[in-house]
């Protein structure tokens, strides 16, 4: 039987998953990302790919989701957090260390791509899957096949700007990209915590926010009100474009319980339609689901759309 190995190239971790063609697990290994080093980044991936081979006794397919996307101009990795990879011929150099073709996509994607196949998403023609983590990104899958689009952006809703910014959006904050007002700038984790510190002067991170709002903290409440307000605004702008049968969220913040009700209660208002038939769903793989989708990038196992 088949062996697909997923790496997911992560900037503190670089994980390996060995999946046989049913989906089912054969081996996870990880090892310490070898920050702003890049041949030992190379070294480290390969070293992890040529032991999990001899373990299992295979020669197995690999892909590898990153934070960042291939230049279609350039085949140079472009738009990375793990900086020490912008610019650098990654998916070449991977190919000439492994002596074989590699299949390499953004850490987003491979995620969407893991829901799509046999997570959340399972069985639906259009899915859309969510990161909303340290950072805000975004995938697009269509029966079972990533869309990466003619430019590598397709899915990076973060970094449009919030639709229909109101009084207490305002000022724009800046981004790292170098735009205004970005999506990102108010949907991340870190984004929630500045804001709510800003405001309150207290330091809590998301988990801690939606805590205190269970147990009737109004400043919390407040803090959560607004994001989801902005959330559903952002989504509503996704459903108009994509129009994607589910809407799969990952990362940190798909962890509160009360986004899957609420959310969906006040997107409708934006959304081009009489109803909305998306479906708000939380992710099946957790954080596995990148390095599952990275092993997915060369075909996952058989199935049917609904």
């Amino acid at each position: 039987m088949g062996v697909r190995i997923g790496i997911d190239l992560g900037g503190t971790k670089i994980e390996l998953l060995a999946l046989d063609e049913s989906g089912t697990e054969r081996l996870r290994r990880r090892a310490p990302t070898p920050r702003g080093d890049y041949a030992a980044t190379l070294r480290t991936v390969a070293l992890l790919v040529s032991d999990a081979e001899r373990e299992l006794n295979v020669r197995a397919t690999v892909g590898v989701g990153i934070p960042g996307a291939l230049s279609l101009a350039t085949g140079l990795v472009k738009n990375a957090n793990s900086t020490w990879l912008i610019g650098k011929p990654l998916k070449e150099d991977l190919q000439s260390l492994l002596a074989r073709e590699v299949q390499l996509a953004n850490d987003a994607n491979c995620f969407a791509l893991s829901e799509a196949v046999d997570g959340a998403g399972r069985g639906a023609e259009l899915v859309f899957g969510v990161i909303l983590g340290t950072g805000v990104g975004g995938g697009i899958v269509v029966r079972r096949e990533l869309v990466t689009g003619a430019d590598a952006i397709a899915g990076e809703w973060g970094h449009n700007p919030l639709p229909l910014p109101q009084s207490e959006d305002l000022p724009l904050p800046a981004c790292y990209c170098g735009r205004p007002g970005c999506i990102e700038t108010y949907l991340s984790g870190p984004a929630m915590a500045r804001e709510h510190r800003t405001r309150t002067g207290e330091s809590l991170d998301p988990a801690q926010i939606a805590a205190r709002a269970v147990r009737g903290d109004a400043q919390c409440e407040a803090t959560l009100a607004r994001y989801e307000e902005r959330l559903a605004r952002s989504l509503a702008t996704v459903i108009n474009i994509l129009d994607p049968h589910i809407i799969v969220l990952g990362g940190g913040l798909s962890n509160l319980d009360r986004l899957y009700e609420r959310i969906p209660r006040r997107w409708g208002r934006y959304v081009f339609s009489d109803r909305v038939a998306t479906r708000l769903v939380r992710n099946a793989h957790g954080d596995s689901s990148g390095v599952r989708g990275a092993a997915w990038l060369w075909g996952g196992p058989p199935g049917k759309q609904a």
